[in-house]
Protein backbone atom coordinates (compact mmCIF):
# COMPACT_ATOMS: atom_id res chain seq x y z
CA UNK A 1 0.00 0.00 0.00
CA UNK A 2 1.37 3.49 -0.53
CA UNK A 3 2.34 5.35 1.96
CA UNK A 4 1.14 8.52 3.35
CA UNK A 5 2.10 11.47 0.93
CA UNK A 6 3.28 13.71 3.84
CA UNK A 7 5.97 10.95 4.80
CA UNK A 8 7.63 11.03 1.63
CA UNK A 9 6.38 14.24 -0.57
CA UNK A 10 5.63 17.52 0.45
CA UNK A 11 4.50 19.06 -1.91
CA UNK A 12 1.10 21.45 -2.92
CA UNK A 13 -1.20 20.58 -5.66
CA UNK A 14 -1.03 23.07 -8.49
CA UNK A 15 -3.56 24.33 -10.72
CA UNK A 16 -3.02 24.61 -14.74
CA UNK A 17 -4.56 27.20 -16.61
CA UNK A 18 -4.24 27.53 -20.75
CA UNK A 19 -5.21 30.94 -22.00
CA UNK A 20 -5.67 30.75 -26.21
CA UNK A 21 -2.91 28.68 -26.42
CA UNK A 22 -1.92 27.75 -30.14
CA UNK A 23 1.39 25.53 -31.08
CA UNK A 24 2.29 25.71 -35.35
CA UNK A 25 4.55 23.39 -36.57
CA UNK A 26 5.45 24.72 -40.00
CA UNK A 27 1.93 25.22 -41.85
CA UNK A 28 0.54 22.62 -39.68
CA UNK A 29 -1.67 24.26 -36.61
CA UNK A 30 -1.60 21.27 -34.16
CA UNK A 31 -3.25 23.50 -31.12
CA UNK A 32 -5.42 25.82 -32.08
CA UNK A 33 -6.09 28.67 -29.52
CA UNK A 34 -7.44 26.20 -26.53
CA UNK A 35 -9.02 27.65 -22.99
CA UNK A 36 -8.29 25.18 -20.32
CA UNK A 37 -8.24 25.14 -16.71
CA UNK A 38 -7.43 22.13 -14.26
CA UNK A 39 -8.13 22.84 -10.72
CA UNK A 40 -5.41 21.60 -8.32
CA UNK A 41 -5.60 18.02 -7.36
CA UNK A 42 -7.75 16.72 -10.39
CA UNK A 43 -7.12 14.11 -12.42
CA UNK A 44 -7.56 15.42 -16.03
CA UNK A 45 -7.17 12.91 -19.17
CA UNK A 46 -6.85 14.28 -22.40
CA UNK A 47 -8.84 12.14 -24.45
CA UNK A 48 -8.46 12.19 -28.24
CA UNK A 49 -7.65 10.24 -31.85
CA UNK A 50 -3.73 10.49 -32.64
CA UNK A 51 -2.91 13.99 -34.32
CA UNK A 52 -5.77 15.72 -32.02
CA UNK A 53 -3.33 17.63 -30.15
CA UNK A 54 -3.10 16.26 -26.81
CA UNK A 55 0.42 15.53 -26.70
CA UNK A 56 1.44 18.66 -27.94
CA UNK A 57 -0.84 20.05 -25.28
CA UNK A 58 0.88 18.01 -22.42
CA UNK A 59 4.69 18.83 -24.00
CA UNK A 60 3.83 23.11 -24.01
CA UNK A 61 2.35 22.44 -20.05
CA UNK A 62 5.84 20.57 -19.75
CA UNK A 63 7.95 23.19 -21.69
CA UNK A 64 9.22 20.61 -23.67
CA UNK A 65 7.29 22.72 -26.88
CA UNK A 66 7.32 26.08 -27.29
CA UNK A 67 3.91 27.88 -27.08
CA UNK A 68 3.45 29.79 -30.74
CA UNK A 69 0.57 31.91 -28.98
CA UNK A 70 -1.00 32.14 -25.67
CA UNK A 71 0.03 31.66 -22.33
CA UNK A 72 0.09 28.92 -19.58
CA UNK A 73 -0.24 29.72 -15.95
CA UNK A 74 0.73 26.95 -13.10
CA UNK A 75 -0.27 27.55 -9.50
CA UNK A 76 -1.17 31.58 -10.76
CA UNK A 77 2.76 31.80 -12.12
CA UNK A 78 3.12 32.42 -16.21
CA UNK A 79 5.84 29.89 -16.92
CA UNK A 80 5.03 30.07 -20.84
CA UNK A 81 8.90 31.23 -21.22
CA UNK A 82 10.24 28.98 -18.66
CA UNK A 83 12.35 26.08 -18.56
CA UNK A 84 10.90 22.58 -17.70
CA UNK A 85 12.91 22.45 -14.06
CA UNK A 86 11.42 25.26 -13.34
CA UNK A 87 7.62 24.96 -13.60
CA UNK A 88 7.40 22.64 -10.80
CA UNK A 89 6.03 19.95 -12.91
CA UNK A 90 7.37 16.14 -14.12
CA UNK A 91 6.62 14.17 -16.58
CA UNK A 92 6.91 10.14 -17.13
CA UNK A 93 7.52 9.76 -20.57
CA UNK A 94 5.41 6.91 -23.10
CA UNK A 95 8.44 4.33 -23.05
CA UNK A 96 9.35 5.58 -19.73
CA UNK A 97 12.77 6.15 -20.42
CA UNK A 98 15.19 4.83 -18.16
CA UNK A 99 18.91 4.74 -18.18
CA UNK A 100 19.36 0.88 -18.73
CA UNK A 101 22.78 0.57 -17.14
CA UNK A 102 21.43 2.20 -14.33
CA UNK A 103 19.36 -0.16 -11.34
CA UNK A 104 16.19 0.89 -10.47
CA UNK A 105 17.47 2.97 -7.06
CA UNK A 106 20.23 5.06 -9.28
CA UNK A 107 17.46 5.16 -11.97
CA UNK A 108 15.36 7.27 -9.27
CA UNK A 109 17.96 9.34 -7.95
CA UNK A 110 19.81 10.22 -11.07
CA UNK A 111 19.00 14.03 -11.06
CA UNK A 112 19.91 14.51 -7.05
CA UNK A 113 23.44 13.14 -8.56
CA UNK A 114 23.61 15.28 -11.29
CA UNK A 115 22.96 18.05 -8.90
CA UNK A 116 25.55 17.31 -6.48
CA UNK A 117 23.54 15.83 -4.13
CA UNK A 118 25.60 13.35 -1.53
CA UNK A 119 25.47 9.74 -2.04
CA UNK A 120 23.34 8.67 0.94
CA UNK A 121 21.28 11.43 0.93
CA UNK A 122 20.23 10.83 -2.29
CA UNK A 123 20.07 7.15 -2.20
CA UNK A 124 18.00 7.69 0.86
CA UNK A 125 15.54 9.89 -0.76
CA UNK A 126 15.25 7.37 -4.05
CA UNK A 127 14.59 4.99 -1.57
CA UNK A 128 11.63 5.96 0.00
CA UNK A 129 10.32 6.79 -2.92
CA UNK A 130 10.64 3.07 -4.34
CA UNK A 131 9.12 2.19 -0.82
CA UNK A 132 5.75 4.52 -1.83
CA UNK A 133 5.38 2.35 -5.34
CA UNK A 134 5.96 -0.99 -3.47
CA UNK A 135 9.63 -1.60 -5.45
CA UNK A 136 12.03 -1.50 -2.91
CA UNK A 137 12.39 -5.36 -3.46
CA UNK A 138 13.64 -4.49 -6.76
CA UNK A 139 15.99 -1.47 -6.12
CA UNK A 140 19.00 -3.25 -7.48
CA UNK A 141 17.15 -4.73 -11.01
CA UNK A 142 18.13 -2.67 -14.05
CA UNK A 143 15.17 -1.65 -16.66
CA UNK A 144 15.79 -5.10 -18.25
CA UNK A 145 15.02 -6.93 -15.54
CA UNK A 146 11.58 -5.60 -14.87
CA UNK A 147 8.23 -5.85 -16.23
CA UNK A 148 6.78 -2.70 -18.43
CA UNK A 149 4.11 -2.25 -14.80
CA UNK A 150 7.46 -2.35 -12.66
CA UNK A 151 9.02 0.13 -15.29
CA UNK A 152 6.13 2.30 -14.99
CA UNK A 153 6.62 2.35 -11.45
CA UNK A 154 10.20 3.47 -11.23
CA UNK A 155 9.85 6.24 -13.77
CA UNK A 156 7.30 7.53 -11.62
CA UNK A 157 9.19 7.29 -8.52
CA UNK A 158 11.79 9.18 -10.59
CA UNK A 159 9.10 11.62 -11.71
CA UNK A 160 7.74 12.03 -8.34
CA UNK A 161 11.90 12.89 -6.46
CA UNK A 162 11.45 16.87 -6.96
CA UNK A 163 7.95 16.94 -5.77
CA UNK A 164 6.15 18.20 -8.42
CA UNK A 165 2.90 20.32 -7.95
CA UNK A 166 1.90 18.50 -11.10
CA UNK A 167 2.88 15.47 -13.24
CA UNK A 168 2.18 14.78 -16.85
CA UNK A 169 1.73 11.28 -18.02
CA UNK A 170 2.34 10.88 -21.68
CA UNK A 171 0.02 7.39 -22.82
CA UNK A 172 1.53 5.50 -19.68
CA UNK A 173 -0.43 2.63 -19.71
CA UNK A 174 -0.35 2.02 -23.66
CA UNK A 175 2.59 -0.48 -23.79
CA UNK A 176 1.33 -2.50 -21.21
CA UNK A 177 -0.36 -6.26 -21.43
CA UNK A 178 -4.71 -5.78 -21.07
CA UNK A 179 -4.36 -7.34 -17.99
CA UNK A 180 -1.80 -5.04 -16.05
CA UNK A 181 -2.93 -2.02 -17.70
CA UNK A 182 -6.18 -2.34 -15.79
CA UNK A 183 -4.14 -3.36 -12.71
CA UNK A 184 -2.05 -0.18 -13.48
CA UNK A 185 -4.73 2.56 -13.97
CA UNK A 186 -6.51 2.03 -10.23
CA UNK A 187 -2.49 2.24 -9.04
CA UNK A 188 -2.18 5.27 -10.33
CA UNK A 189 -5.69 6.72 -9.54
CA UNK A 190 -4.31 5.28 -5.64
CA UNK A 191 -1.13 7.07 -6.24
CA UNK A 192 -3.38 10.42 -7.57
CA UNK A 193 -5.52 10.84 -4.92
CA UNK A 194 -3.44 9.50 -1.93
CA UNK A 195 -0.44 12.24 -3.21
CA UNK A 196 -3.15 15.04 -3.80
CA UNK A 197 -1.38 16.51 -6.57
CA UNK A 198 -2.65 17.45 -9.90
CA UNK A 199 -2.24 14.98 -12.52
CA UNK A 200 -2.53 15.42 -16.51
CA UNK A 201 -2.70 12.29 -18.21
CA UNK A 202 -2.80 12.22 -22.21
CA UNK A 203 -4.78 8.89 -23.86
CA UNK A 204 -6.65 7.52 -26.86
CA UNK A 205 -8.43 5.11 -24.52
CA UNK A 206 -11.67 6.40 -23.59
CA UNK A 207 -11.94 3.84 -21.16
CA UNK A 208 -9.03 4.24 -19.63
CA UNK A 209 -10.60 8.33 -19.21
CA UNK A 210 -13.59 7.46 -18.02
CA UNK A 211 -11.88 5.08 -14.95
CA UNK A 212 -9.55 7.49 -14.33
CA UNK A 213 -10.66 11.36 -14.48
CA UNK A 214 -12.47 14.01 -12.82
CA UNK A 215 -11.73 15.90 -15.46
CA UNK A 216 -12.12 14.34 -19.27
CA UNK A 217 -10.88 16.80 -22.14
CA UNK A 218 -11.96 15.89 -25.44
CA UNK A 219 -9.68 16.96 -28.45
CA UNK A 220 -10.07 16.87 -32.31
CA UNK A 221 -8.24 18.57 -34.80
CA UNK A 222 -6.29 20.77 -32.29
CA UNK A 223 -9.55 21.92 -30.49
CA UNK A 224 -11.45 20.84 -27.63
CA UNK A 225 -14.30 19.73 -28.39
CA UNK A 226 -15.93 19.05 -24.72
CA UNK A 227 -14.48 19.02 -21.60
CA UNK A 228 -16.24 17.99 -17.81
CA UNK A 229 -16.74 15.17 -15.82
CA UNK A 230 -16.62 11.83 -17.16
CA UNK A 231 -20.49 11.65 -16.46
CA UNK A 232 -21.43 14.48 -18.55
CA UNK A 233 -18.81 13.94 -21.07
CA UNK A 234 -20.41 10.33 -22.17
CA UNK A 235 -24.28 10.99 -21.18
CA UNK A 236 -24.58 14.47 -22.44
CA UNK A 237 -22.02 14.66 -25.35
CA UNK A 238 -21.66 18.08 -26.85
CA UNK A 239 -21.20 17.08 -30.47
CA UNK A 240 -21.71 14.43 -33.00
CA UNK A 241 -17.45 14.10 -32.78
CA UNK A 242 -17.68 13.58 -29.34
CA UNK A 243 -21.11 11.31 -29.28
CA UNK A 244 -18.98 8.76 -31.84
CA UNK A 245 -15.30 8.98 -30.49
CA UNK A 246 -16.76 8.17 -26.90
CA UNK A 247 -18.62 5.04 -28.21
CA UNK A 248 -21.52 3.51 -26.98
CA UNK A 249 -23.69 5.98 -28.62
CA UNK A 250 -25.93 6.04 -31.86
CA UNK A 251 -26.55 9.06 -33.71
CA UNK A 252 -29.33 10.23 -35.34
CA UNK A 253 -30.48 13.30 -37.64
CA UNK A 254 -34.17 13.36 -38.22
CA UNK A 255 -35.72 16.33 -39.81
CA UNK A 256 -32.76 18.77 -39.15
CA UNK A 257 -32.48 17.62 -35.85
CA UNK A 258 -28.74 15.43 -34.46
CA UNK A 259 -29.57 13.36 -31.11
CA UNK A 260 -27.96 11.01 -29.34
CA UNK A 261 -29.12 7.43 -27.91
CA UNK A 262 -27.02 5.13 -25.71
CA UNK A 263 -26.41 1.46 -26.96
CA UNK A 264 -27.78 0.66 -23.97
CA UNK A 265 -30.72 2.65 -24.24
CA UNK A 266 -32.28 0.82 -27.38
CA UNK A 267 -34.51 -1.69 -27.30
CA UNK A 268 -35.03 -4.06 -30.10
CA UNK A 269 -37.84 -6.47 -30.52
CA UNK A 270 -38.51 -8.34 -34.07
CA UNK A 271 -40.34 -7.17 -36.91
CA UNK A 272 -43.88 -6.81 -36.24
CA UNK A 273 -44.09 -6.31 -32.51
CA UNK A 274 -44.52 -2.73 -30.47
CA UNK A 275 -43.03 -2.52 -27.01
CA UNK A 276 -45.71 -1.89 -24.46
CA UNK A 277 -46.11 0.03 -21.14
CA UNK A 278 -44.31 -2.68 -18.54
CA UNK A 279 -45.44 -3.61 -14.97
CA UNK A 280 -43.72 -1.45 -13.25
CA UNK A 281 -45.53 1.83 -14.62
CA UNK A 282 -42.48 2.99 -16.42
CA UNK A 283 -43.13 5.30 -19.59
CA UNK A 284 -43.81 3.36 -22.71
CA UNK A 285 -41.03 3.55 -25.60
CA UNK A 286 -42.43 6.14 -27.77
CA UNK A 287 -42.78 6.36 -31.55
CA UNK A 288 -39.61 8.88 -32.12
CA UNK A 289 -37.92 4.81 -32.82
CA UNK A 290 -39.42 2.40 -34.51
CA UNK A 291 -36.78 2.03 -37.17
CA UNK A 292 -36.87 -1.09 -39.05
CA UNK A 293 -33.27 -2.65 -39.25
CA UNK A 294 -32.15 -5.82 -40.38
CA UNK A 295 -29.08 -7.21 -37.78
CA UNK A 296 -25.77 -7.79 -39.31
CA UNK A 297 -24.15 -9.19 -36.27
CA UNK A 298 -24.60 -10.17 -32.66
CA UNK A 299 -21.35 -10.07 -30.31
CA UNK A 300 -21.67 -12.30 -27.12
CA UNK A 301 -20.04 -10.20 -24.66
CA UNK A 302 -20.83 -12.52 -21.63
CA UNK A 303 -23.32 -10.10 -19.31
CA UNK A 304 -24.79 -8.57 -22.51
CA UNK A 305 -24.25 -9.34 -26.74
CA UNK A 306 -23.64 -6.19 -28.89
CA UNK A 307 -25.95 -6.26 -31.68
CA UNK A 308 -24.86 -4.36 -35.02
CA UNK A 309 -27.83 -3.54 -36.82
CA UNK A 310 -28.46 -1.80 -40.29
CA UNK A 311 -31.36 0.27 -40.88
CA UNK A 312 -33.36 -0.84 -43.90
CA UNK A 313 -33.55 3.33 -44.81
CA UNK A 314 -29.59 3.08 -45.25
CA UNK A 315 -28.97 5.00 -42.05
CA UNK A 316 -25.07 4.37 -40.79
CA UNK A 317 -25.32 1.54 -38.72
CA UNK A 318 -26.90 1.30 -34.92
CA UNK A 319 -25.86 -0.55 -31.25
CA UNK A 320 -27.61 -2.31 -29.02
CA UNK A 321 -26.65 -3.66 -25.78
CA UNK A 322 -28.94 -6.80 -25.27
CA UNK A 323 -28.99 -8.42 -21.95
CA UNK A 324 -28.07 -12.04 -22.11
CA UNK A 325 -31.50 -12.80 -20.37
CA UNK A 326 -33.00 -10.72 -23.13
CA UNK A 327 -31.84 -12.15 -26.08
CA UNK A 328 -33.57 -14.57 -28.69
CA UNK A 329 -30.95 -16.13 -30.91
CA UNK A 330 -34.43 -17.65 -33.54
CA UNK A 331 -35.66 -14.21 -33.53
CA UNK A 332 -32.87 -11.27 -32.78
CA UNK A 333 -30.16 -13.47 -34.55
CA UNK A 334 -28.30 -12.47 -38.05
CA UNK A 335 -30.28 -11.69 -40.90
CA UNK A 336 -33.39 -11.31 -38.79
CA UNK A 337 -35.77 -8.14 -39.43
CA UNK A 338 -36.23 -6.16 -36.12
CA UNK A 339 -37.22 -2.85 -35.36
CA UNK A 340 -35.49 -0.52 -32.75
CA UNK A 341 -37.41 1.88 -30.33
CA UNK A 342 -36.10 3.99 -27.44
CA UNK A 343 -37.52 6.44 -24.74
CA UNK A 344 -37.79 9.83 -26.25
CA UNK A 345 -36.49 10.88 -22.63
CA UNK A 346 -33.15 9.17 -23.42
CA UNK A 347 -32.92 11.22 -26.72
CA UNK A 348 -30.12 13.30 -25.87
CA UNK A 349 -29.57 16.64 -28.50
CA UNK A 350 -26.10 17.54 -29.79
CA UNK A 351 -25.07 21.23 -30.27
CA UNK A 352 -23.76 20.41 -33.64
Amino acid sequence: MIQPASTVLETTAADIELVHVSKQYGDSLAVDAIDLRIAGGQYCCLLGPSGCGKTSTLRMIAGHESVTEGDILIAGRNVTREEPAARGTAMVFQNYALFPHLNALDNVAFSLKMRGVPKDVRRKRAGELLELVAMSAYAERKPAQLSGGQQQRVALARALLNQPGCLLLDEPLSALDPFLRVQMRAELKRWQKELGITFVHVTHSQEEAMALADLVVVMSHGRIEQSGTPHEVFNRPRTEFVARFLGGHNVFNTNGRAFTVRADHLRVVPHGVTPVQTATGESGLTRIGGVPCKVREAEYQGTHLRMTLDPLDGSPELISLVSDGDYDPARLGPDARVVVWWNEQDAHPLAA
